[in-house]
């Protein structure tokens, strides 16, 4: 974490110790969990790909102490709000409310047979809502860590990752793949993590020196954004599904290679051909941009994120005007390796590899030729990789 990182976070944690202690009259434990951003990869992990995340240094905590009886009492400081569950009401529904993240966690766990008291739960973040940084997840798995800790239980972050998943598909709704909280539970320091989706077996690459992590946040969020992520996931599945008639070891498009496709690709209705030729060569860019991350060749990195932003744009089509400005003007920046959307798309953030020394020039014109165009001034965020979940001492 960067000086300014760690300044913030042992603000909060102080401030979280403060306001617990006047909200509930304990002291608590607090754990943290980060936000993430995918440097390339994109809407390839539910399709068993490969996708190439790092943890950043924004964070979810959650301070925590047990209770005696079964309730669960969340408050959270980002939505000045309070929500009580009882955990032995096994009617408990979704409300289509933050808390849902959180009720959904402590589902999932007894569901795994970690037995759970009550608990006191005061959550805050500074993870951006809504800006494609997996705020969703941080928060998963935050929950997950506190609500483990106040039975004082360590579980592998793999088996953690994997309930924060199932809370989020089978309670919350939302078909996500194991990204997110993947990233958020095994993050580490000054790394990128190179991620097989179907096996999770994984390696850590370490990012160039000479380089930043430059994320701009566009300020929309287009309102299709959600259902259009469950029909893109359904395209891919029906492509999948076609291609197995002909190909009867495929059971999901990281089984399909661009040979393959351009065999068997006319049998597939032409929407379902673009959205699969986005998954199975972005499959590709990511094993590709993962050799050249290692050998240092940073140019290399660029382009190919560059080929994803185009394919998210042309073939997936989940980018969007804005997305495609900050894109285009980072590419006539000085000192720019690569950029690309993050993300599921409609809106959120770009993420850019910038030359070090090029970050504040980066920022400057980037920022105001996008404030001109668009009406509104960006956010743009100067990050390192960060370790995943943990204790806070």
């Amino acid at each position: 974490m960067k000086p300014e990182e760690i300044e913030v976070r042992n603000d909060v944690i102080r401030r979280l110790q403060k306001s617990f202690a006047g909200l509930f009259g304990a002291a608590p434990q607090i754990y943290q969990a980060p936000g993430r951003v995918n440097l390339i990869g994109e809407h390839t992990d539910y399709n068993d790909g490969f996708v190439m995340p790092a943890a950043v240094g924004f964070f979810t905590w959650v301070a925590a102490t047990p209770r005696t009886d079964r309730i669960l009492v969340v408050e959270s400081e980002n939505y000045s709000e309070r929500r009580e569950f009882l955990l032995d009401d096994a009617h408990a529904q979704r409300a289509h409310h933050w808390s849902d993240y959180v009720l959904g966690v402590a589902r999932m766990l007894e569901a795994a047979h970690y037995r759970l008291p009550g608990a006191n739960l005061l959550i805050s973040g500074n993870v951006p809502l809504g800006a494609g940084l997996s705020s969703s997840a941080s928060l998963e798995v935050a929950v997950g860590s506190a609500l483990l800790g106040v039975i004082d239980t360590q579980v592998d972050p793999k088996e953690l990752a994997l309930i924060c998943q199932r809370a989020e598909n089978e309670f919350v709704g939302a078909r996500c793949g194991i990204m997110d909280q993947f990233i958020a539970s095994h993050g580490k320091k000054d790394k990128a993590l190179v991620l097989d989706c179907r096996s999770l077996d994984y390696r850590l690459l370490p990012l160039p020196e000479q380089a930043r992590l430059v994320i701009c946040n566009t300020m929309v969020r287009h309102s299709v954004a959600a259902g259009e992520y469950n029909k893109r996931r359904a395209e891919c599945e029906e492509g999948a599904q076609i291609l197995s008639r002909h190909l009867p070891d495929v059971k999901a498009l990281r089984d399909v290679t661009p040979s393959a496709l351009a065999e068997f690709g006319g049998n597939l209705p032409p929407l379902v051909m673009r959205r699969c030729r986005h998954v199975i060569s972005e499959n590709a860019r990511v094993l590709e941009a993962a050799n050249a991350l290692k050998q240092g060749n940073l140019d290399e990195f660029g382009r190919l994120m560059g080929e994803s932003h185009a394919s998210l744009r042309d073939d997936f089509e989940v980018s969007c005007s804005e997305l495609d400005l900050i894109v285009k003007l980072a590419g006539q920046a000085y000192g720019v390796y690569g950029a690309r959307m993050t993300g599921g798309g409609f809106g959120g953030c770009t993420v850019n590899l910038v030359r070090a020394e090029c970050v504040e020039a980066f920022q400057a014109a980037v920022g105001k030729e996008y404030e001109r165009l668009v009406g509104k001034a960006p956010e743009i965020y100067v990050c390192s990789a960060a370790d995943g979940a943990n204790r806070v001492a």
